[in-house]
């Protein structure tokens, strides 16, 4: 098992992008122009002649798809020299793609214009809103003529000195490619000495011992295999697929799995990239081939395969956040996603509770071995791992945003409408839970936007639309606390089982606790010292500051763990934990390289599972998951090796 840098700095994005600048690629594919009509709602006309309504194109935009999409991928990258070799057809969106794959920078010498019975290709995509229409496709009648394959292949033949690499994409069922067209370029690839990638949707296979980016359906149809029920292969099917199909011992092999990233196969080694996580709507569109061009990129740029599977990984990743564009990824795209990035760690496992392992026959689930380390530091998250004061805060929050959408409308809306803005509010805040409170309330002021429904005037920004979140919610929390004080409830009532002995046994072994929060920090000092355990984290307390972006979750965790790793020498070798029920400390676990704890809590009992966090924390990364602290000395054998 080969092993990558899974997140790659700055410097390594940006000397990738310099040495893309001095490199020559050829692309020959389907080209094909994707047409998108967006459509005017409001404008109400019927046609005289069919008495049926006529659809009014507000505006239009046409790109390159397909092996176009290829191009303007290679484009966006940087890359220095873009050559294209395939067929258009004698028509206007034949004109047009050529004039776009030159406003790309892109030579058109080597296109072939064949002058009867083809149609350049066309994705035509009615848009309403954010919703695509049914498509309407130019070209699935095309039939390629020998003389323009041969015109094509000789110019593929004779770029082969002048080019440090080709990428073979093939899409179209009634494109360039057919079995003896494929035949044709397997034996022109051997000359190649490995400076070539194919991507081949129908063909794969076809081209001998290529390199190629598959998908994991094209992958089994070369190994003789079918998909799983499911179209979901495990780790182990993938790496068998590979050696049936002589991908660890031929050019590098590249499996795209969706938002289970990708499986590189290499000189005998497989490695296996994990899916980058998203969050909000994503379009798939044109992410094959920003992974198809950037594996391209990289390769001809002389990263090793495992390394620019990572890239590729990261680039698709940027291109799925556009919606309604065939999108590309550019440099400083790549830099901002590099920045943030998140993965998707085991779904197989988060989606299934069968799989589980766990320690000893206790409630402790182990999903990956954990980092060998000398524990010394523990980072706690506060709400839902160790505090359930403000459980149920969902409930809060996702009225608030139904009110706040739908404004003046919320007594009067319709069923339809009432029901589509409820859903969306309940999804945002599933998709969104851990991250801090005024990120959440960024994305309520572009649903506000979205649904257009109150006045731009009346709208809040995001802090005002905090505010109103927050005055409910204390509401909860406020009545909570004070019926402790009255000795109504005890301060357990609202601590989850066995925690504060675990910090207990932690502290006894040495170990500085912090406690971090996303919740402003005068809340989260204030409830700590209310339910008695302030006491206990003698690293600090933190968290958000009001008004302020800058002390996310994200950046109070990132703080406490450059504190730990510069605390001198006494710290030199010390390893750190960080335990929550939320992805963010999670994920910033694994990316910082401390051992990621995942509480499974359900908040309401403070004791026992919650599937749903279960799957979230392991999907986050998390090392081992356990639903409560009630076994804590179970987890400090895990935790100490005993």
């Amino acid at each position: 098992m080969v092993t990558a840098q899974l997140f790659p700095g700055q410097d390594e994005i940006r000397a990738f992008a310099q040495r893309a600048r001095t490199v020559k690629i050829g692309v020959l594919g389907d080209f094909c122009i994707d047409a998108y009509w967006f459509i005017d709602p409001e404008r109400e006309e019927w046609s005289v002649e069919t008495g049926k309504r006529v659809q009014h194109v507000r505006r239009q935009r046409y790109t390159p798809g397909a092996a176009g999409n290829v191009v303007a991928n290679l484009a966006a990258l940087g890359v220095g020299h873009i050559e294209t070799f395939g067929v258009i057809g004698p028509d206007l969106y034949g004109y047009e793609l050529a004039r776009l794959l030159r406003g790309l920078g892109a030579t058109t010498d080597s296109l072939c214009v064949q002058p009867a019975a083809w149609d350049t290709p066309v994705y035509g995509k009615p848009c309403l809103g954010n919703e695509e229409l049914q498509r309407l496709d130019f070209g699935a009648f095309n039939c390629l003529s020998d003389e323009a394959w041969q015109q094509v292949l000789d110019s593929v033949r004779a770029a082969r000195g002048r080019l440090d690499f080709l990428v073979v994409n093939q899409q179209l069922p009634q494109g360039w490619c057919d079995a003896r067209r494929a035949q044709d370029m397997a034996d022109e690839l051997t000359r190649w000495q490995g400076r070539h990638l194919v991507d081949a949707r129908q063909f794969a296979g076809l081209f001998g011992d290529a390199c190629y980016k598959l998908n994991e359906r094209e992958a089994a149809r070369m190994a003789g295999r079918e998909l799983p029920a499911d179209g979901r292969l495990t780790d182990e099917q993938v790496a068998d697929l590979f050696a049936q199909s002589g991908g660890t011992a031929c050019e590098p092999r590249f499996i795209t799995r969706g938002e289970r990233g990708m499986a590189v196969a290499h000189a005998g080694q497989v490695a296996f990239i994990p899916g980058v996580a998203i969050t909000g709507p994503t379009d798939p569109v044109g992410a094959g081939d920003t992974a198809t061009a950037t594996l391209a990129a990289c390769l001809a740029c002389g990263i090793a395969p495992a390394q620019a599977a990572v890239l590729s990984n990261l680039a698709a990743s940027v291109t799925v956040r556009k919606l309604n564009q065939t999108g590309t990824a550019s440099e400083s795209e790549l830099l901002s996603a590099a920045r943030s990035l998140s993965y998707v760690f085991n779904p197989l496992l988060a989606d299934d509770p069968r799989r589980a392992v766990h320690f000893r026959n206790a409630d402790l689930e182990i999903v990956e071995p954990p980092p060998a380390m000398n524990l010394r530091f523990a980072v706690f998250d506060h709400d839902g791992t160790i505090s359930t004061l403000r459980q149920g805060w969902e409930a809060v929050m996702a009225p608030v945003m139904v009110k706040a959408i739908l404004g003046e409308h919320y007594q009067t809306a319709d069923t339809a409408l009432f029901e589509r803005v409820r859903r969306r509010a309940h999804e945002f805040v599933e998709q969104t839970t851990g991250i801090q409170t005024i990120l959440q309330m960024d994305g309520l002021v572009e649903m506000v936007a979205e649904f257009g429904l109150v006045p731009e005037s009346e709208r809040l920004d995001a802090f005002g639309y905090k505010a109103v979140y927050n005055d409910a919610l204390m509401e909860m929390v406020n009545d909570r606390m004070a019926r402790v004080q009255r000795g109504e409830l005890a301060p357990s009532d609202f601590i989850m089982k066995g925690a504060i002995l675990f910090l207990e046994a932690l502290r006894a072994r040495g170990v500085t606790l912090f406690l971090a929060s996303g919740t402003d920090e005068a809340d989260v000092i204030r409830e700590a010292e209310a339910l008695g355990y302030a006491g206990l984290f003698d690293g600090g307390i933190y968290g958000a500051k009001p008004g302020s972006r800058a002390d996310s979750k994200e950046a109070v965790i990132r703080d406490i763990i450059a504190r730990i790793q510069d605390a001198g020498p006494g710290a030199a070798g010390a390893g750190f934990l960080v335990a929550g029920d939320g992805p963010v400390e999670i994920r910033l676990a694994r990316r910082l390289g401390g051992l990621a704890l995942g509480v499974a809590s359900d908040e309401a009992r403070r004791f026992g599972w919650n599937d749903a966090k279960r799957r979230r924390v392991i999907r986050a990364g998390a090392h081992a998951v356990l639903p409560d602290f009630s076994q804590w000395q179970m987890a400090l054998d895990f935790l100490f090796g005993g």
